[in-house]
């Protein structure tokens, strides 16, 4: 519950310090005495948007700072998973300053706005005029039914069901997709796979073949230059190795006389050497020389099938190919493997819509028991406020869809008189109507379900003094469970509060500002009685509001 709000420097509220009970708080004043800016001030603490234009005193920052006792509110995890300090006194804190920045706190640890904002929710529900129309909303009024039928276990089931559903779902879909476009190639893709099989490529082989076929083509060539390059080493007059030996017989004769003969003659008998092997490695080459135009064309026939392969694959190597080779021998293998997978999602499809149906049905058995049930509890309520005579119909539908709740189809039908046909709520009831019947909404759900602090912005407007005062008694009774406040212009609802606050302007200063004050039982007194009789205070007036106190 809200236990302390401090606000600074925002709108007309210069410093504002303000502390409220687990009881019905009550707060009032003038219309534009500034009820609404606090109610402003406590939606920045609870993520609204900030506007530097609310800034009371451009030079500084606007601090609003709320505490709330959340020791029964079972928050640990959600302060776990944002990695918070947990204290059962929390404090939210924002912060908007003059450059416009906007900065969030709980417990002293900054937060991002979305955070205040998941927090807030768990927090305090402020229910405006405008609100009234959310029991149109169908999402709201099945969750309304859920919390008397107390759902909150059926749901969460189904809902993890059906997150499991959508995700099996999707990966179905976009499998079913990635076959249609395989599908579409197969037979392509088949095509190029066995080409590039039946050509047996192998890393390297192309350099190889290359290097063939240039001696293939060059026998003749190259016999010729081998015969030539024999000849010159060993022609028995002009040959190399005889001219080659002479000189060596001639340096043998002088190297005993001197080192460097020795070595020259050394290097020449090392030179003959070489020389023979080179005649000999000739004359091996030449013999293996073969002219053979049959592997000739069987080299040159492979080659031009991988030069065709790598033109029609825009690639210049074997191993570029044979990537491209494992690559569609994946697309056409996977076309199979798809099938599989599909039928598995398909099974499992089968199994989420048999456990998504079972769920549907207990929660729509569910809801149907309670109806009634909610139906007399709300004519209870609004009966003695006016609407005697009112009732309702709730048209329960189960549809073909999985809904987020269910696969519940909700319309709420509302006759206000005896003898007058059901129409669609928001059509037929009225917004006097409406407030009341949300008023005992909020009434039921106190009872049924743990809701946080709820604040009810002028709730009773348009209503008369007698249903204003009933209104206000449920308000007191509905404080028995939860933290409730509200905000009134009538003195019947006033006088039920358990703590009374007036916002009201102060003209005195240079600037106009706004003042909240925690009346006292004399103050409270004046205040009603002002509000039931206007400026001139009488003492009828003043009796009358001692007796709505008492």
């Amino acid at each position: 519950m809200l236990i302390h709000l401090s606000i600074k420097n925002y709108a007309l509220i210069a410093f504002s310090s303000i502390d409220f009970s687990n009881k019905l708080s009550i707060i009032t004043g003038e219309t534009g005495a500034g009820k609404s800016i606090l109610l402003d001030a406590l939606g920045l603490v609870l993520g609204k948007r900030a506007d530097l234009n609310a800034l009371r005193d451009k030079e500084n920052k606007c601090v609003v700072e709320a505490h709330f006792d959340i020791s029964n509110y079972n928050l640990n995890h959600f302060f776990d998973e944002n990695d918070l300090d947990f204290d059962t006194t929390t404090v939210l804190r924002r912060e908007i300053l003059p450059s416009g920045k906007s900065r969030a706190f709980v417990n002293d640890s900054p937060v991002t706005i979305s955070v205040l904002q998941e927090i807030g929710a768990f927090l305090i529900d402020i229910h405006s005029q405008h609100q009234t129309q959310d029991l149109s909303n169908e999402n709201q009024q099945i969750q309304i039914i859920d919390a008397v039928a107390n759902n909150t276990d059926l749901l969460l089931k189904y809902q993890e069901v059906l997150n499991q559903y959508k995700k099996n779902k999707k990966e179905l879909v976009e499998l079913q997709e990635e076959q249609k476009a395989l599908s579409k190639e197969q037979d392509y893709n088949s095509f190029l796979l066995e080409e590039l099989i039946a050509a047996d490529l192998k890393s390297g082989e192309q350099e190889i073949l290359e290097s063939e076929l240039e001696k293939l083509s060059n026998v003749e060539f190259v016999h010729e230059h081998f015969e030539k390059s024999t000849a010159i080493l060993s022609d028995e007059q002009y040959g190399v190795l005889n001219l080659l030996k002479e000189m060596k017989v001639s340096l043998q004769k002088i190297s005993p006389i001197d080192t460097a003969y020795n070595v020259l003659f050394e290097r020449v008998q090392s030179a003959e050497i070489e020389l023979k092997d080179v005649l000999d490695e000739l004359e091996n080459q030449s013999e293996k020389l073969i002219k053979d135009p049959i592997q000739l064309e069987l080299i040159n026939g492979k080659l031009q099938q991988i030069y065709a392969l790598q033109k029609k694959h825009f690639v210049s190597s074997i191993d570029e190919l044979l990537a491209i080779q494992e690559d569609l021998n994946s697309k056409v293998f996977k076309v199979e493997g798809l099938t599989d997978a599909i039928e598995k999602l398909i099974a499992n499809e089968i199994e989420f819509e048999k456990q998504l149906n079972d769920f549907a049905t207990a929660i729509h058995i569910s809801r149907a028991e309670v109806i009634p049930t909610l139906i007399e509890e709300i004519k209870s309520i609004i009966s003695p406020l006016g609407m005697p005579n009112a009732n309702f119909k709730f048209e329960l539908v189960q549809t073909d869809k999985f809904l987020s709740n269910g696969k519940d189809q909700m319309e709420w039908l509302f006759s206000a008189n005896k003898g007058i046909d059901f129409g669609f709520l928001k059509k037929t009831a009225s917004g006097g109507e409406m407030s009341r019947i949300m008023l005992a909404i909020k009434a039921i759900l106190a009872k049924y379900s743990h809701l946080p602090t709820i604040i009810f912005d002028e709730i009773d407007t348009g209503v008369s003094g007698d249903v204003a005062n009933k209104m206000g008694e449920i308000m007191k009774e509905m404080s028995n469970n939860m933290q409730v406040m509200a905000i009134t212009h009538l003195p019947q609802v006033a006088s039920k509060g358990f703590q009374h606050f007036k916002v009201s302007k102060d003209h005195n200063s240079e600037q106009t500002v706004s003042e909240i004050k925690l009346l006292s039982t004399e103050d409270r007194i004046k205040e009603i009685a002002q509000m039931l009789s206007g400026e001139n205070i009488t003492e009828s007036a003043i009796s009358h509001a001692k007796e709505l106190l008492q």
